[in-house]
């Protein structure tokens, strides 16, 4: 069950990312099915749907597209949920997890839909 959980956080977060990718995007750029990948996790293997777009310029910033190992996902998975932090030390906190920068309106979108995805659960 914490594996279904978590394969639904991170596509939620992924469709998120993608989302506020194409926001920005007027040449028609528009939403083309999905991909499959799997990647290591400190529990095990991990597959999910990874979003495209027409273009092929969409690159998540969560787990990249090349990215095959991502340990200490179950912790980095939580600590990123955490309700109480700023968009700002989100982003923060993702530099010192990944090496990423991200916008704090990125963060924003992402919690968002994590937010939304969970209370559809409850």
């Amino acid at each position: 069950m914490l594996d279904q959980l978590k394969k639904a956080l991170t596509e939620r977060a992924l469709k998120a990312e993608l989302d506020h990718h194409l926001a920005g995007d007027e040449s028609g750029n528009r939403r083309n099915s999905y991909g499959h990948k799997t990647a290591m996790t400190d529990g095990g293997s991990l597959g999910r749907s990874i979003p495209r777009d027409r273009t092929g310029t969409f690159d998540p910033a969560l787990i990249g597209k090349y990215q095959r190992r991502f340990p200490g996902f179950d912790e980095k998975i939580v600590s990123m949920y955490a309700r109480g932090m700023a968009t700002r030390k989100i982003t923060g906190h993702l530099r010192e997890l990944y090496g990423i920068e991200v916008s704090a309106d990125l963060i924003s979108t992402v919690t968002d839909a994590v937010i939304e995805c969970e209370a559809a659960r409850r």
